[in-house]
């Protein structure tokens, strides 16, 4: 009877080791398996960081090049302004040179028509006293 026990209990022993080498050694695979993982999952998160810092890098250069380009526009928007208001300024000053020939031209134009006019008065009275005086011997 001892026997047969020590027997039943040997060959369930055996079986429940056999059971735990399975156990043990799916467990190993399970390990592996997720150190796999984990190392992918490192791999992945290493390329993402670089792409991330790639992406900044060129968000940064191109925020750079706005800001170049920013600065460019608006030094040539004051430069265009300052020529603008030079030219405003220009503009007034030949107006203004314009509105004095003008004036000039409409004094000499009316100077002009009263020398006409005095001429030819002149001219009626000259004729006026030839008239008369090619009566009076």
């Amino acid at each position: 009877l001892i026997s047969s026990a020590t027997n039943s209990l040997r060959m369930e022993t055996e079986a429940l080791e056999k059971k735990l080498q399975e156990a043990q050694i799916k467990l190993a695979e399970k390990d592996e398996d997720k150190e796999k993982e984990i190392q992918s999952l490192k791999r992945l998160i290493t390329e993402l960081e670089f792409q991330l810092t790639m992406e900044k890098n060129n968000n940064e250069s191109l925020l750079d090049n706005m800001r170049k380009e920013i600065k460019h526009k608006s030094d040539e928007l004051e430069k265009l302004t300052q020529e603008r208001t030079q030219l405003i300024h220009n503009l007034s000053q030949v107006q203004e040179e314009n509105t004095l020939l003008q004036e000039t031209v409409r004094r000499e134009c009316e100077e002009r028509y009263e020398l006409t006019a005095a001429l030819t008065q002149a001219r009626e009275q000259v004729l006026e006293l030839k008239k008369l005086s090619g009566n009076f011997p």
